[in-house]
Parts: structure tokens; sequence; C-alpha cells
């Protein structure tokens, strides 16, 4: 797994993490490989060559057994013995490095255990199953999800049916992939003599996968120091720059965020509040961002105060006196302890500005705040141990889910990417969203999405392959298309189709973010190809539905103004009646009529907007009002969500009230949604709503309403 690690003193890219821990000496490797080389110690005596990690772990954990970790390391330095790294150092180096690492961010003995045996299996003759026998099943199953796959089996998929495994693994237990970030951390830390090009794979492999992974499992102090890192080697000028404008701040006389500390030590103690006031170094990677989002730096933007105190109560006064004895920044305050982050992150951020205009940025967070936000999934220790319901500390401060929501939906659509390639891409594009936020269903249950996501993410979240019947979605109770990007807090309820034959149309992939929807909705129209439409040019005619054998269609344009005529008596003897198309009267509509050239009268709806434009304009309006005859004409708009056989459905609806449809006119679909324009001859105005209810009732239809064009004159 590490074999090809380089010389760990080698200058490179390590220097980042020393500007972040100011004053914490590096253990020396080197003396550890000679510990190492001088073989196990006496029976049941701790070999000195782990006395770091002992002495590091009794700090997190008092009463933790050494006895493990003691016949953890005899196995591996007896199994990696013979082997060196690259740098010409002891492999034993490497799992000792690692377990280093974990022990200083508090993890519990079982993980140690394991990554002190965590290539055994790979690199030498130990089996699983004697690392099962030895150490029992939390450790083989530990070491096991680490232990990459054969290139002999798996050729150019290796590496990423790996980290398939990893994941899937992880599902079961977060500190396989602790371990793992672990593991890459030191290969980084000890990049330095390879191949220029292998050092930019690795590192662009680390930065698409695994920086994402840390940051989503909480581990802050693995993830800004493998971002530097990686800064280091893939811009190298870059890094360059902003290590000398770090160095330049260092070696400034006076620093105006140690005096902002001093001040706010002082209202702290005089408001009676105990709290450690911290300055906490930017790392090189947010400086680099600072100083590209404000330009030109200030001595207080290389870092940030950290104010911690015992109880989270604490956190909320600390707040109210900065805010108090300092001028606060308001568009800087977040609340992530009232709503913590998905990664389990929990802190007050503001910034305050004192007289001169120096603007301080502050955060503040409990101690028990504090290991969690550096170490994440690690701080929990084992959360899988019987007690693990028990594990929020007396404080009350939140305890982490065995599975993240981000890790469940992962592991749910990497069963639908069977394909090596596809799993690798989708995986970068998944980790690449790097904020979560929660949606309410009407039922009270929620859905955790990446921000951005869609309503048919929402749906495919909800539904699985499901989805593929939904047809539009109410948006904190509006009407909303499936297109519509959610927002943390909404409540989505999601319109589905009866219709057997419904399913996804390729618009659909440019709304959906979430791998899941995107590979069912991919898989599905794969399986049921589109046949070949013209292209809609402006609005298209829908074929004309024809009347059910007993209703007689009108044969002409004389039958239907006969009809007119038939329906409207007018005050005018002899004049042609025109029933107005701009709002298509019928019985028992109030109307009003007006004499057009030609002698004849229009008859409008009196609200119709067409009646004021006709009396500002002088023309003659005629008293007219509805005969015996009950048959008329009407226009109206379906409006709907798009989806297959709406317009055979629509039609069929319409047919079965006994209506004639004189013409059909559908827009081509807009964000999904679709608009029908009928203009129909009723038997009788009082099947008029009877039939808009049914239409209404086709599924994908919202609104059914009577049509209100643009009157012109009629002349």
């Amino acid at each position: 797994m590490s074999a090809e690690a380089t010389n760990p003193v080698t200058p490179g890219p390590i220097t980042p993490g020393a500007h972040r821990r100011r004053g914490r000496p590096r253990i020396d490797l080197r003396r550890i490989g000679w510990a190492a080389l001088l073989g196990p110690a006496a029976p049941n005596r701790l070999p000195d060559a782990i006395s770091h990690v002992v002495e590091t772990h009794r700090a997190h954990h008092p009463e933790a057994p050494l006895d493990p970790l003691r016949r953890a390391y005899l196995l591996a330095e007896s199994s990696h013995r013979g082997q060196m790294r690259k740098s010409g150092e002891p492999y034993i180096t490497h799992p000792l490095a690692v377990t280093l690492i974990l022990a200083e961010l508090g993890a519990e003995t079982t993980t140690l255990v394991a990554s002190l045996l965590h290539d055994t299996v790979e690199d030498t003759d130990v089996t699983l199953e004697q690392v099962r026998a030895e150490f029992g099943e939390e450790v083989a199953y530990l070491v096991d999800g680490v232990t990459k796959l054969e290139k002999v089996d798996y050729g150019a998929a290796a590496e990423p049916e790996t980290f398939r495994k990893m994941l899937v693994a992880t599902g079961n237990d977060v500190r396989v992939m602790s371990i793992k970030l672990a593991d890459r951390l030191h290969n980084m830390r000890t990049l330095g003599v390879m191949r220029q090009e292998k050092q930019e794979r690795i590192a662009k492999v680390t930065r698409d996968v695994l920086i994402p992974l840390a940051e989503r499992l909480g581990v802050q102090a693995l993830k800004t120091e493998l971002e530097d890192l990686v800064f280091a080697i893939l811009h190298p000028e870059e890094y360059a720059e902003t290590r000398e404008l770090i160095a330049a701040n260092d070696a400034q006389p006076s620093d105006p965020l140690a005096e902002i500390a001093e001040d706010t030590r002082t209202v702290l103690k005089d408001a009676g509040i105990t709290a450690e006031v911290l300055i906490r170094p930017r790392h090189f990677v947010s400086v680099h961002r600072s100083r590209r989002k404000r330009g030109t730096l200030r001595g207080v933007d290389f870092g940030r105060l950290l104010v911690l105190v015992s109880e989270d109560a604490d956190c909320y006064g600390v707040l109210g006196e900065l805010h108090t004895c300092f001028t606060p920044v308001v568009s800087e305050f977040k609340d992530f302890i009232a709503l913590p982050k998905f990664n389990l992150y929990q802190s007050l951020h503001t910034a305050v500005t004192r007289g001169d205009g120096e603007v301080a940025e502050v955060l503040i967070r409990t101690h028990q705040m504090h290991k969690v936000a550096e170490a994440g999934v690690v701080a929990l220790g084992n959360p899988y141990a019987p007690s693990a319901e028990d594990q929020a500390d007396s404080d009350g401060e939140r305890a982490d889910p065995t599975r993240p929501g981000w890790l469940s939906r992962l592991l749910d659509w990497q069963e639908a990417a069977p394909d090596a390639d596809m799993f690798w891409s989708t995986l970068r594009e998944d980790l690449a969203q790097d904020r979560e936020i929660c949606v309410y269903r009407p039922d009270g249950g929620t859905l955790a999405l990446p921000a951005g996501a869609s309503c048919v993410d929402a749906a495919y979240a909800q539904y699985g392959e499901d989805a593929h019947a939904c047809i539009g979605a109410r948006v904190n109770g509006r009407l909303a298309t499936l297109s519509t990007v959610l927002r943390d807090g909404d409540t989505v309820q999601l319109l589905m189709s009866q219709d057997p034959g419904s399913g996804p149309s390729e618009d659909w992939l440019d709304h959906a973010v979430t791998p899941a929807a995107r590979i069912a909705i991919r898989r599905w129209l794969t399986t049921h190809p589109a046949t070949p439409q013209p292209e809609p040019q402006g609005r298209r005619r829908a074929p004309e539905a024809g009347p059910r054998p007993s209703q007689p269609a009108p044969q002409s344009a004389h039958v239907g103004r006969q009809a007119e005529s038939d329906a409207v008596v007018v005050d005018k003897p002899g004049a042609t009646v025109r029933l107005a198309g701009c709002c298509t009267p019928v019985p028992p509509d109030e109307v009003t009529g007006f004499a057009v050239r030609g002698g004849a009268v229009t008859v409008h709806r009196v609200e119709c907007p067409g009646v004021a434009r006709m009396k500002s304009a002088g023309r003659e309006e005629i008293g007219v009002h509805w005969g015996d005859t009950a048959e008329c004409r009407v226009s109206l708009i379906a409006e709907s969500f798009s989806r297959p056989h709406l317009l055979a459905d629509l039609t069929e609806a319409i047919a079965m009230e006994s209506v004639a449809i004189i013409s059909a006119t559908v827009e081509p679909p807009v964000e999904g949604r679709v608009r029908h324009a009928y203009t129909l001859q009723l038997p009788d105005a009082a099947t008029l709503p009877g039939l808009m209810r049914a239409m209404r009732d086709i599924a994908g239809v919202y609104d059914v309403s009577r049509a209100q064009h643009s009157a012109q004159s009629s002349s």
C-alpha cells in the first residue's frame, strides 16, 4: 500500500503542516526505524518503537489496554522485517507513522491495532484468517477493508474497485476510511523524491476523492494537511507565493490578531466567563483562497480566533459579550451549534471589528466540539460498541449516526454502477458536491440531498426507480416543475402519474445532480429508446380528435355559424352573430354585443378585456341574450406537466363527455410544462363544468381554464 513512499525528512510539502502546528515536534521516524531493527523487546514488555504511540494513546484513553498494541506491533514488525521503503528505511516505520497519526486524533485501541496491521495482508505472508484468529473479527474487518485489490486480477479497474470496496466496508464501519485517510496522509508527507508524474497522479486522486471524504467524515486535521500537500504538488508556483506571504507576515513586529485575542480574554474575564482564547493560523490553502477573494491580505487575515468553553450555553454567552464590546459583522454570523453541518461540525462563527477597523474572524465552541471538529468520526471512539446510543456526552452534545446520509446514498447508487469507469467518474462528481441540505416530505419525514439538488433528485431519493412516474411537485405548497432547485428546509410533495407507461425524458438529466437519479434515468432511457420526433416549430397543431359516433361533428363553417345564431338573440334584426374568440362566451355567461363592419354583431363576456377596448373605440353596444338553443362553442386552456400519452388521454376525456373537438394546439414544452389550447363544440353549456373537471382529473394536468386571448379589433 505504501512501499513506494520516500524519505520522510526530504524537504517538500511538509512545510504547511509545520506552519499550522507551531511548536509541535515532528516524530523522528529514523529513530523509530532503528528501534524497530533492534527486534522485539522482552516478553510482555512494550517495545521502544511504539512508545510514542502508547504515550499519545494514553493521553486520550488513560485506561486503554496496551497488550493488543504490543502484540499487533510484534506481528507487523516480524512480518515486514527485511522490507524497506524507497527511502531506505525499514518498512515498519510506515504503519507506525499511520498509527501515530490516528493516536494523535484520539482513535480507540481497535483502530490503532488495525492500523499497525493494515499492510500485513497486502504486502506480507500474513493471512486475514491469522489476523482474525489473533485479534478478532473487528480488527480483521478493518484490515480487509483497507487492503488493495490485486492489479493482476483487476487490471486498470484495480484502483476504482479498491475504492469501491473501501467505501462499502466504510458503510458498515467508518473506521475503515479513518485508517485509509491516515495512510494517505503519511504517504503524501513522504512523496518528495518520486517521479513528478506519479506525484501528480496520486495528488489528483487525493484531491478528488480522499480530501472530500475527509471533509464528509469531519476529519479536518487530516483534510487541511492533505489540501496543503496537494497544493504544493499541483500548484508549486502559487504554493511558493503563499509560503512567502505567510513568512513575511510572521516576520512582522506586531500582530493585530494577538492584540484582539488579548482584548477578548479581558472582555470574557470581566464577564466571568471561563474560556481559552487561542490564535488559529490559517493553513496554506485557506490563505491562498483568502488572497484570491480579498486581494491584499492584512495581518488579521492570516488566522482566526478560537474561543473554547465548557458548556453549550457559554458559547452563546461569549457571542453576546463579543457583540456587545466589539462591532459585529452581521453577515459573517453562522450558528452551526443549533444547525450542525452534515459532517458533525458544530461551532459559532462570527467576525468583530475593533475601533481601528481591524476585523477578526472568531470561532466559538466547546472543548468537545473542538475535538469532533478536528477528528470527526475518529473522535467518536467505537460507534458500534453496545453503548453507542449513550455516546452523547453529559452536556448533551451530538453523537454521530453510524452511517451518514451521504454515505447511504453513495452505497445505494454504487450498486447500480457495475462498470468501474462509470463508478470512478460518478464518485468524483458526487464527492465534488460538498454541502448538504435537508428537505421535508408531507408525512414529516426528511430527505438529505446535496446542495443544488432538484425535485428530480428528491423523487429518486424518495421512490427509487418508481420515480420514473413522477410528473411534477409541490414545493412549500406551490406547484413547481421537476427542474426546481430545492433549498434547505423546503417541503416537497411529489406528484406521481398512474400511467404505467410514464417515464423520464432526456431533459431530466439536465436537472439531476445526484448519481442515483442520473444512473436510473440513463438506464431507463437506454432501455426505452425514443421514437424520432420532428423538431417543433413554434406552436404545433395536434391531430384533431374526431367526435364519437353518437355525436355528429360540424361539417362546415356555415354549420358553426348557424349554431351561434341560434344560441344568441340580438336586439338588431337581421344581424349576423359571432361569438368572440377572445373570451368564447357560453350560457349562462353574462354577455354584451358590439356592431362591427359588415352588419355583424360580436358577442363578448361582460368581463372580457375586449369590451373596454370596444367601448373606448366608440363601437355601438348592442343588447344580446341567450336563446333557447343550448349547443355552443368554447375555448379551453389545459396546463400540465409534460409526459407521454398526455394528449391522447385529454382527447379521450373530452370525447367521453360527448364534446366535439373543433381544433387543438399544443405548445412546445417549457421547463417540463405543456400548454394545450382546445376549441370545443358543446352539446349543452351545462356540460362545461363537468368537462373541465374531467380534464383536470387527467394525471399531470394541474389547471384547466377558459381561454382569455388578447382581443383584436373585430372589423
